[in-house]
């Protein structure tokens, strides 16, 4: 379980530093971003639902509705360049639907 919630926050991360990157320019997070992947491993800690559901298939939106747009957007951006920055995580994460 602890080692579903480490895989799901190292691919919020690799996200998060694909979208910065691209739209933000940085090589490392900037400040809203880091503040973000913060947020989200808060959350992902709290979570009370295992095993855990995508957000947006989730009963319970624990994000505030700010942050939960911006994480949309995140993965929206990110999502499409996954499969060519991290290709094996990617496999993973469509096999284990």
């Amino acid at each position: 379980m602890e080692k579903d919630l480490e895989a799901e926050l190292r691919t919020i991360e690799l996200m998060l530093a694909i979208y910065c990157r691209g739209k933000h320019g940085g090589k490392t997070l900037c400040a809203g971003c880091a503040d973000l992947l913060a947020y989200a491993e808060v959350r992902l800690a709290k979570c009370p639902h295992h095993p855990k559901p995508a957000c947006k298939n989730c009963p319970t939106h624990c994000y505030l509705p700010a942050k939960r747009e911006l994480m949309r957007e995140v993965m929206k951006y990110a999502g499409p360049r996954m499969p060519l920055r991290h290709p094996l995580l990617t496999l993973k994460h469509y096999f284990k639907k």
